[in-house]
């Protein structure tokens, strides 16, 4: 069996390198793409200069003041910034058909097929994205998405300039296991800080005491779970590389045959449509990171919402808790509703973050799949939740 080459593609500071082309001046400055500091504004990417500083995305952007007082705020260009992303996906798919678009700045590509030895292709696809874009990206390589993810992650941590990493780190076929055990377990696909605290209380600092460890001490806490984290602490990971191009988000919304201001109503409909975009979502196997609500009240006027999780989701409550609060939180309670839409974007494949020692995740996940299956089987409507039986007595 030929061993597959991954590679994991991620733009340096993507936003920032793309005002950067925009306006030369700004090169090597400490800046940021973000909302006012005076404001209630928030660092979408910061450069790399002002990095040095301690800035970070999603830091608020008068914390970033105080970090960096000569902090240059930049105006975000969202449909500029999407040109040069589709710029650098047009130039993966010339490479391979099999590419996994993450996000605006991020991919996956399977060059498995490709007759060159895996740093030829790295340097080749970097230089070519330099050439015909511009923009710095740093590429992370190995035998699976999850090491080259991981790879990637590295590799630019280690570059401490100032400026663009433009990284290409790989990790050589055998060595994956080896690669990994030194580095600490939160860096391993299915470990978020909860599960990383609780691990580390039990002794279990690296990758590699997870990889060393017995199975029987790992079912203690990660159940079911616990042989594919064995694997994945040994660098084995089969997922395949999903070509989701076409798909950039899924909703669901309906439109009502009169308007209406019943605040109770409206919640049972950002219910179902919570559970349908859930539904559709494990069906095609994806996840989503953005929760977003569309209002449209009875004079045509709309708007939509959205916020962003900390890990992807395709689960109806989750969808739904997040939806419902943004509904509260931007309804205008003295306008009638004509249509409410639920949606969820910035999808992926569902890496579940196993949080452990009676946390209710896994739970969520082995009742919805039930649910599914008995909906396959017997029909959408064999099960419906509670509040919808009381309405329809």
């Amino acid at each position: 069996m030929t061993d597959r080459k991954i590679l994991h593609l991620d733009l340096d500071a993507f936003f920032c390198s793309v005002e950067e082309l925009l306006d030369p001046t700004l090169i090597g400055k400490a800046f940021a793409v973000g909302g006012n500091p005076q404001g209630r504004g928030v660092i979408v990417s910061a450069s790399y200069a002002a990095r040095k500083f301690g800035v970070r995305s999603a830091m608020p952007s008068g914390r970033a003041l105080k970090l960096c007082p000569n902090l240059v705020f930049v105006r975000s260009k969202h449909s500029l910034y999407s040109n040069f992303s589709n710029k650098v996906m047009d130039i993966l798919h010339d490479i391979s058909p099999l590419v996994q678009q993450i996000s605006v700045d991020e991919a996956f590509i399977d060059v498995t097929d490709i007759q060159k030895p895996i740093e030829s292709i790295c340097h080749d696809l970097q230089n070519r994205v330099d050439r015909e874009t511009n923009l710095p990206i740093s590429i992370g390589a190995g035998t699976s998405k999850m090491i080259a993810k991981i790879a990637n992650n590295i590799g630019k941590s280690q570059v401490k300039t100032g400026k663009s990493p433009r990284s290409i780190n790989i990790v050589k076929v055998g060595d994956e296991a080896n690669f990994l055990a030194p580095l600490d377990i939160q860096e391993m696909w299915g470990i978020g800080p909860k599960s990383a605290e609780r691990l580390r209380s039990r002794g279990f600092k690296t990758i590699g005491d997870l990889a060393n460890a017995d199975i029987s001490d790992l079912i203690e806490y990660f159940g079911k779970n616990a042989e594919l984290m064995k694997n994945r602490a040994l660098g084995i990971d089969h997922s395949p590389v999903h070509t989701l191009r076409e798909a950039k988000s899924i909703s669901n919304e309906i439109t009502f045959d009169e308007d209406s201001d019943d605040i109770d109503f409206l919640k049972n409909i950002i219910m179902q449509l919570s559970d349908k975009v859930a539904w559709r979502l494990r069906k095609e196997n994806l996840a989503g990171k953005v929760i977003s609500i569309k209002i449209r009240y009875s004079d045509f006027s709309t708007f939509t919402r959205q916020k962003a999780l900390a890990n992807p989701t395709n689960v109806g409550d989750e969808i739904f808790e997040t939806s419902y609060a943004l509904f509260l939180e931007n309804v205008n309670h003295n306008r009638a509703i004509r249509l409410i839409g639920v949606g969820v974007s910035h999808l992926e494949e569902p890496f579940t973050q196993l949080e452990l020692f009676g946390d209710n995740i896994q739970k969520k996940q082995d009742l919805v799949q039930a649910v599914d299956s008995l909906r396959d089987k017997f029909g959408k409507d064999v099960i419906i939740r509670a509040n919808q039986l009381k309405k329809n007595k």
